[in-house]
């Protein structure tokens, strides 16, 4: 999130105990500690379902998929069935699409994995402010199919000073250090933030070169995205962005400057950054559903009641809830809708264009932002800003798959369904290219190859819903 934006969502885990998260002090959830390791079926065979392959805009009817081993093994309409696959029947009318992919949390709880699972959020992009207990033990568990949950990559946020509450550096040796330590530790990518000096931003791009560890995030103030992306960056977190170090041209000489322009940016503006997009083949993380949550409460205490008493808000831990209920976005004075507006367009034209938009939403971090049900609004404002369904649905699934292939050619493929893919599916009543609502509502969800009936995720759901109503409890006895 932006410089306007960042101290009012910062979470407390990200301020500079970073360090002592880095280094394993931290330990994960004992109730993690205690969670058994999940059987996943030898052979599964959805029968009789459409299937959305997502490699291109089609539909393929009456289609029986075989999943073996964690991945899908065979596709077609008249494979035979394996004697001891479990059958999964479709009736001819049910739809299988790739699982979907929230590729911008903050969040490293194991309740908030369920819950993405629940939302048939197979895939999700932490980034910053996981825990060593998380990448420790939980993330290798989720991964492995031993944990339910999506799969988990993780961006270490490295900043330039303290003034947003991150981990930082300020010299070139601390940034290609920060590289190592994070590539040690598990991490996925290097998320670069505002303040970063050009010298720290071009040694951390130096230093991911050599490590093999792309480089993500914000538009650093004193470099600007058309430059990072110049130098390698592989994907801008926001396309708010844009407004602050593209559309705005700050005066780059200047540590901090001025991060939100009164007015919006002239759209004549708008295919100049489209063509350095494109010829850097760059990820922009589409996310105008987070853009439009805090310009929506931007001032209006009353619209952050409203956000308190959404039905989903069972799913949010009574700690979040506590931090969502002290917004300062409502504090804040004038209007952020008209860049609001400006945002809706750019994210149309880079569709149109065909740049390489993925989904993403800063849940839970943002009051409003339940993780998994947001990740739906923001698919729905898509839509609405004038994306087809089928340009939504390739945001939430082929392109992030796209984003980790380049990031990591070895790595097992998912985000269509396709012989040798990562088996992360969602069963649906209807086809969502008909309707995006029905992904709201799955009949079903497989993970890494095990599949979740709806029955299993309305367990995911009661099982947190349970715990936090426990925790809330004992508060309120004390």
């Amino acid at each position: 999130m932006s410089q306007e934006f960042s101290n009012a969502y910062a979470p407390a885990c990200m301020v500079r105990v970073v360090c002592a998260a880095l280094t394993g002090l931290l330990t994960c959830p004992s109730a993690f500690a205690s969670t058994p390791p999940t059987a996943i079926p030898a052979v599964t065979a959805f029968a009789h379902v459409c299937v959305l392959p997502m490699d291109k805009n089609r539909v393929l009817h009456d289609q029986t998929v075989i999943v073996e081993g964690g991945k899908i093994a065979a596709i077609g309409s008249s494979i035979p069935v394996p004697a001891d696959a479990t059958v999964i029947n479709g009736h001819g009318s049910a739809c299988l699409s790739p699982g979907l992919a929230d590729m911008h949390v903050h969040t490293d709880t194991v309740e908030d994995m369920k819950i993405f699972l629940a939302n048939g959020v197979t895939t999700v992009l932490n980034m910053g402010g996981a825990s060593a207990g998380f990448m420790n033990l939980v993330k290798p568990a989720i991964n492995s199919g031993g944990q339910p949950g999506p799969h988990v990559y993780v961006g270490l946020m490295v900043d330039g000073s303290a003034q947003f509450g991150n981990l930082f550096v300020t010299t070139p040796a601390q940034a290609r250090a920060i590289v190592d330590i994070a590539k040690t530790n598990g991490y996925d990518f290097i998320k670069v933030y505002n303040d970063l000096s050009p010298a720290c931003f071009h040694a951390i791009i130096e230093e991911g070169k050599r490590q093999h560890m792309r480089i993500i995030g914000h538009g650093v103030t004193r470099v600007g995205i058309e430059k990072e992306l110049a130098m390698g960056q592989i994907m801008v977190a926001h396309t708010e962005e844009f407004l602050y170090t593209v559309f705005s041209h700050p005066d780059l000489s200047q540590p901090n400057p001025a991060s939100l322009d009164p007015t919006p940016p002239n759209p004549a503006d708008i295919p100049r950054v489209i063509a350095f997009l494109k010829l850097d083949e760059a990820f922009v993380t589409a996310d105008l559903n987070t853009y439009a949550t805090i310009a929506r409460q931007w001032g209006r205490e009353n619209v952050l009641q409203g956000f308190m008493r959404k039905p989903e808000l069972r799913y949010l831990s009574p700690a979040r809830r506590m931090k969502w209920s002290n917004s300062d976005y409502v504090k804040r004075a004038g209007s952020v809708d008209a860049n609001l507006a400006f945002l809706k367009r750019f994210t149309k034209n880079m569709a149109d264009a065909g740049v390489l938009l993925i989904t993403g939403t800063d849940a839970p971090a943002i009051p409003g932002l339940v993780p998994g049900y947001s990740l739906h609004d923001d698919m729905d404002m898509l839509e609405a800003a004038g994306l087809s369904r089928y340009e939504v649905l390739a945001a939430a699934t082929r392109a992030p798959g796209e984003l980790i292939h380049r990031s990591f050619p070895d790595s097992e493929s998912f985000g269509t369904i396709a012989v040798g893919n990562r088996a992360d599916l969602v069963l649906c009543a209807a086809n969502p290219l008909h309707d995006l609502s029905t992904l709201r509502k799955p009949l079903g969800v497989m993970a890494k190859g095990k599949w979740y009936s709806q029955a299993d995720l309305r367990a995911l759901l009661d099982q947190v819903d349970r715990e936090y109503n426990e925790v809330a409890a004992e508060g309120r006895k004390k």
